[in-house]
């Protein structure tokens, strides 16, 4: 790794807890100065002025703003302790070298001749034209992208769904991510794993299946699986989104989704200045809607929860009572 773009990644690890921003826009912005974070990178051996520092943080699409309030996640009282914690359960996990990810389902997209928002290059005179209106009923189906982030590695892996987005296709997706070649190859030893998710959703904190699915991962890896759940109406702050989702996004604007080749093309050319790759493959399975956990498996989970927030973060520790 070339020395300019370590101290890139090492400027993007003391932003990590106060990163801001839209998703769905590269733009974002921190609450730390520039003096701050150049005295803090001088610490890590670096010889750098605030002036620099400033010029890298453009180079991040990075801006400086003041605190601001926000409707967004004001009805949780422990808002900005759960981020705090989630921010200390990432270090620890990286410090011990055992992998964390962060998890979502990118907004689900027609396949078709359909108009994508944004523009893109073209030679003068060959604009791309597609269909007038976009009627579900002439798409080719609907893509499902759930994306798996490793915040350590800054690589991307995204499970493109043609089914529903339950838990079972959310849980699949990182089990695909966990055998996948650059995985293995980073966490060969690995005994325990973090994912940070949403709150909502196919990976929601409420959601039985989701965590069942997740007991069965543990038990068939061995792994023991701990979650820590964004708070309801945050899922802007979750890292996926600003280092992978908005990037895609960017990536494949002005472009028709015209199939789902062209769709795991687009994501899997997909890279940043900081260096993320990215790679994607298609889930041909059907995942079916309305299962019910009942009480009875749910009591098979062998689910520990933390003394801070434990219906938002959890250990889930491998057992065999579940049936297979």
């Amino acid at each position: 790794m070339s020395k300019n773009l370590q101290l890139l990644k090492d400027l993007e690890s003391l932003l990590e807890s106060t990163t801001r921003g839209d998703p769905e826009s590269r733009l974002r912005w921190t609450i730390k100065s520039t003096r701050t974070l150049a005295a803090e990178l001088q610490k890590m051996g670096y010889s750098i002025s605030p002036k620099t520092v400033s010029i890298l943080l453009k180079k991040l699409e990075y801006s400086l703003q003041a605190n601001r309030k926000t409707i967004e996640g004001s009805k949780d009282p422990d808002r900005d302790a759960q981020f705090q914690h989630i921010n200390e359960q990432v270090k620890a996990f990286q410090k011990s070298r055992q992998p964390v990810i962060s998890v979502d389902t990118k907004k689900k997209e027609l396949i078709g001749n359909f108009k994508n928002a944004g523009q893109t290059y073209v030679k003068k005179g060959s604009s791309i034209d597609v269909n007038v209106h976009d009627f579900p009923k002439q798409a080719d189906g609907k893509a499902a992208p759930y994306g798996v982030f490793d915040l350590t590695e800054n690589m991307g892996y995204v499970n493109v769904g043609i089914s529903s987005d339950t838990a079972a296709f959310a849980v699949a997706s990182i089990k695909k991510w966990l055998h996948s070649a650059n995985a293995r190859k980073k966490y060969a030893t690995a005994t325990k794993l973090l994912i940070t998710p949403d709150a909502g959703g196919s990976n929601g904190y409420k959601v039985r299946l989701w965590k069942y699915e997740l007991q069965k991962l543990a038990n068939e890896t061995g792994i023991e699986i701990s979650v820590c759940h964004f708070p309801v109406g945050t899922s802007k702050w979750n890292k996926i989104e600003h280092r992978l989702f908005s990037f895609i996004t960017q990536n494949w604007r002005g472009r028709p989704l015209t199939s789902l080749a062209t769709i795991v093309n687009l994501i899997a050319a997909t890279t940043t200045k900081t260096g993320l790759t990215v790679s994607c493959e298609i889930d041909h399975n059907m995942y079916q809607k309305g299962i019910k956990i009942s009480n009875k498996e749910f009591k098979k989970i062998n689910i520990i929860r933390n003394e801070f927030r434990g219906d938002l973060n959890y250990t889930i520790r491998p057992n065999q009572t579940l049936d297979h």
